[in-house]
Order: C-alpha cells, then structure tokens, then sequence
C-alpha cells in the first residue's frame, strides 16, 4: 500500500506541472497536441522537450529567386527541378517556332491548331502557305506523342526518369534538324529573307523543308507528351490557350491568387521571350542560330534531368501527384 503511494505522488507532481504551466514549454505542447495526456508521454515531455516537437518540414524549399517558389505547393513533395525545367521547354518552344515560320514558310511545329488551320488555308488555294508541310508537321507531332506515351509506359511512374527519357530524345531529333539544315544551306542573317513577306521557304527545297518540318514536329510532340505527362500546373510548354484563359477568368484575392497570376504571366513572358530571341538570331545572325540555341537549352535539361535522376527524391513519384496537382492553379 505505501509502495503504491510512493508511486502516486510522482504521477501527481507531473499532472500538476503539466496543467499549472499550460503556456510555457512542455505544458504548452502537451495541451496543444493531445486531449488526454498519458502518463509515459507526460513523462518524456518533461524530461526531454525537444523530443515532443512537430517534425519540422524537411522538404528543400527553393529560394526566393527561383522561378520554382511560384509552384511550391501547400502540401505534397513539390515539382523538384521541373518547373525551372518546363520553363527552359518553353523557350525552345519560341525559338522553334520562330525558326519555323520564318525559315520554313508559314508552318507551325509546336502548336498544332495554327497547322490544322494553315492546312485549311493551304487546300482552300490560299497564296504561301504549303500543304505539305503543314501534314508533314501534323504526322510529325503525332509520332512524337506516340513516342513520348510509349516512353511514359516504359518508365512506369517514375518523373525523373521520363524526364531524362524524353530531353534526350528531344536533343536528339533538333540536333539532327540543326544538321538538315546547315547541309541544306540556310540563309543567313541579311540574305535570302526576302521569302518572309510572302510566307514562302528560303533558301531549301521541297524536300529540305518537310523534312525539317516533320524533324522539329517530332520533337515538340515529345515535348508535349513529356509536358502532360509531368502535369506541372500552368506548364504545358507549347499551349497558352488555357493559361492566359487563367489569367483572365480565374483571378482570386489574396496571397495565393497573387501566385497563381505571377506564374502564369512568367510563363507567358517566357515564350514570348523565346520568341524574341529566335527571331532576333534569324534575322540577325543566321537561321542555324536559333536552333543551336535550343540545341544548347535541350543539352541543359538532359544534365538536370541526369542529375535529378541519381538522387531519390519524393517528387519523382506520380503517385505523389494528387496532393501537389491538387493546386486550383492546375490547367
């Protein structure tokens, strides 16, 4: 009996620190994390605070210069190195671009509705416009998805390594547009772009052209497919239909309405900025330019996409998606 005593005063002494100091220390993490308090748990906070504190997140938060802090999620493992990824993606969507609407006639490579209605143009008898570099285009984006899917199923759910997948296939099929068309004797800066005011291709021929055209479509649809894939939100690469639909129509108050629209105008800023630079180096420099430059971007996604690949991360996994797609900024 006056063992049991002896064994009742301790258990008093800690109910009666616990519930006297509901605001300082273990007290105060105690209340906060549990309704009823079990004695070996009272015990442990008294003895060892730190031991009962919330594990901190150990997820790497970006620094504030980095484009990624505008997608770093509330909740899940985040997007890793993907959303500085897709932002450079988008880029060689406007150098492409440029390169071919300005070097190869009024054809798209990256965005298949402009085709589909160049297509149209071309079979209604509409003056510079080429049908068959428009379906060569078409054929060539398909057969990139394709790819791409078939790259995705291969890999399972991992993200690192359909990303290192596609970049390098991506590298592979400009690389080998950069060399058709340095062989095909590409204009250079100042010479043979009197074609752009009629839409017409300077400087190849027939030939040249489809191939170059079905070249860089297969690659923007592997771009695509990669894109989808990863379902990074406000990223697509190549379509900003829906973005600056977002802009627009899903504006909201408060911090996080402030996020959503700042990434949505930096995506849109960055192809634009694409843009700019491919026609600049067309016009400027020479038509090769444009395409070494997103050659040199390509070769800079497949290091990340390496690097990322050897270290395990919980970003990597598609299963993780639902938590971090579950953003209200995802397209």
């Amino acid at each position: 009996m006056q063992a049991h005593k002896s064994r009742a005063r301790p258990r008093a002494g800690i109910a009666l620190a616990v519930a006297l100091f509901p605001f300082h220390g273990p007290g105060r993490l105690l209340r906060r994390q549990w309704q009823v308090v079990t004695w070996p748990a009272a015990r442990e906070a008294l003895c060892h605070p730190g031991a009962m504190a919330p594990a901190p997140d150990e997820r790497p938060v970006p620094a504030r210069w980095r484009p990624a802090r505008l997608w770093w999620p509330a909740a899940g493992p985040g997007w890793g190195p993907l959303p500085e990824v897709l932002l450079a993606l988008t880029v060689v969507t406007g150098l492409v671009d440029a390169v071919s609407i300005l070097v190869l006639g009024r054809v798209f490579v990256a965005n298949m509705t402009g085709n589909v209605v160049f297509a149209g143009f071309a079979i209604a008898g509409a003056p510079g416009f080429s049908l068959s570099s428009s379906l060569f285009a078409v054929a060539g984006f398909l057969a990139g998805a394709l790819l791409g899917g078939r790259l995705a199923g291969r890999l399972g759910t991992d993200r690192a390594l359909h990303l290192r997948a596609a970049m390098a296939a991506e590298l592979a099929f400009v690389a080998v547009a950069l060399v058709v068309m340095a062989a095909s004797g590409a204009p250079v800066a100042g010479t043979g772009l009197a074609h752009l005011g009629a839409g017409q291709a300077g400087g190849f021929g027939a030939v040249s052209r489809d191939a170059l055209a079905l070249l860089l479509a297969v690659a923007m649809g592997i771009q695509n497919s990669v894109a989808v894939k990863l379902a990074v939100p406000d990223l697509t690469t190549t379509v900003l239909t829906r973005t600056l639909t977002g802009i627009g129509a899903d504006s909201r108050a408060g911090r996080r309405g402030h996020v959503l629209l700042a990434r949505r105008v930096l995506a849109v800023a960055v192809m634009i900025g694409g843009a700019i630079l491919g026609a600049f180096l067309v016009l400027q420099v020479a038509s090769t330019a444009a395409l070494a430059v997103a050659a040199g971007l390509l070769l800079a996604a497949v290091a990340t996409a390496l690097r990322a690949a050897r270290v395990p991360g919980p970003w990597r996994s598609a299963a993780s998606a639902g938590t971090s797609s579950a953003d209200p900024g995802s397209a």
